[in-house]
């Protein structure tokens, strides 16, 4: 995948034109990807990190926040020292409309299911 050029404070992230519909569907097909998908979502703006808490490891956190990153998923960008993060809903939404509303709709559902944790 080709990226755009980054200095040492800016991240890597596709163009639009090369969020690729497989990698975003696997970035959304993970428990704990999704967890972070759905808590920027519900902030409807840019939150550090820590902002979403994960029950796992800073640095399997630090890794499901990369792969959503470079999926296409999110936006990081530096506000200080903070990495902030934010959906690419109108990226999302423009290659693949309905998409991204609809897996969050789905795991609304889900969560009201009997035997959901």
């Amino acid at each position: 995948m080709t990226t755009t050029e980054t200095t040492p404070r800016e991240l890597a992230h596709p163009a639009r034109d090369e969020i690729r519909l497989e990698e975003v569907l696997n970035a959304l097909s993970d428990p704990m990807r999704l967890r972070v998908v759905r808590a920027l979502a519900a902030a409807r703006s840019a939150v550090p990190c820590s902002h979403v808490e994960l029950p796992v490891t800073k640095s399997t956190t630090t890794h499901h926040f990369r792969v959503l990153r470079e999926s296409g998923v999110i936006r990081q960008t530096y506000r200080g020292t903070a990495k902030m993060n934010g959906l690419r809903r109108d990226d999302l939404d423009a290659l693949f409309p309905g998409l991204l509303d609809a897996v969050l709709r789905a795991a609304d559902r889900q969560d009201g299911r009997p035997g959901t944790p």
